[in-house]
């Protein structure tokens, strides 16, 4: 099994402590993600620690304020390190307002170019104020007018109306604890939905802790309930997934 997107920085316990039960729970690789200079540059140390992470680095829209032209040769210096595997996680967040739409705009624009320069993949969050879709649908027009054809994961998976478009552009679609609450039903849905090839599974540890786990931190080996989960939904074993997901997240990151 993969985590596609986890925080370890943030995760309690010790680095080693959280990378050793993962492998115990059999998951073979993650992705750690950082969200802004600070947490890049220490991604990036965690994945040349281990041998079975990997890093993401970009700057996180709900950070976004004060981005320059400086933070963005900061994410493109390191988007060259070998364990580097993808650019973000950026995008659009409607949903707190920690960072001027405005900047977190420049800061997305600016790591799109960084992805298309480098030929990595692009993470985005995406999150929209209650009932509304006004971030969800600027950023598919975004990427479709500055970059058709660019590799997109639509982390942590959270449009199910929009999950035809993304499988349409060929955008992979990667699922965390969320879906196996009681009210997702929707996106449950959906993850029956997304083409083989394009389906991911994550925990955005420390947060969205499978039902399962409720009230304790999210962990990247808590990846595997969320797993059964979507195996469950899709119809096929655990161990199908599992294949299908192992190749997915190598044939995008590369590992």
């Amino acid at each position: 099994m993969i985590d596609s997107h986890a925080h370890l920085f943030l995760c309690e316990g010790s680095e080693d402590e959280l990378v050793s039960a993962a492998s115990e729970a059999g998951v073979r690789r993650i992705l750690d993600v950082g969200l802004d200079e600070r947490t890049n540059a220490g991604v990036v140390a965690a994945a040349e620690r281990h041998a079975s992470v990997f890093a993401a680095v970009g700057r996180h829209p709900n950070d976004s304020t004060g981005f320059d032209d400086a933070a963005a040769a900061a994410i493109a210096e390191l988007a060259r390190h070998e364990k580097v595997r993808a650019i973000g996680e950026t995008g659009l967040d409607f949903y707190r307002d920690t960072a001027p739409p405005a900047e977190q705009r420049r800061a997305f624009a600016a790591q799109i170019e960084i992805a298309q320069d480098v030929g990595l993949p692009l993470v985005i969050h995406v999150r929209d104020a209650e009932g509304e879709s006004a971030a969800v649908d600027e950023v598919f027009d975004t990427l479709d007018a500055r970059a058709p054809g660019l590799t997109v994961v639509l982390h942590c998976f959270s449009a199910p109306a929009r999950v035809a478009d993304a499988a349409e552009r060929g955008w992979y679609c990667s699922f965390a604890g969320n879906v196996t609450y009681p009210r997702s039903e929707e996106l449950r849905e959906a993850a029956a939905q997304v083409p083989e090839d394009r389906i991911l599974v994550e925990t955005d540890a420390p947060y969205l802790t499978p039902q399962a786990m409720r009230g304790e931190r999210n962990r990247p080996a808590n990846v595997v309930a969320t797993a059964r989960l979507v195996a469950e939904v899709r119809g096929v074993s655990y161990a199908e997934l599992e294949r299908t997901v192992e190749a997915n997240a190598a044939a995008l990151f590369g590992w």
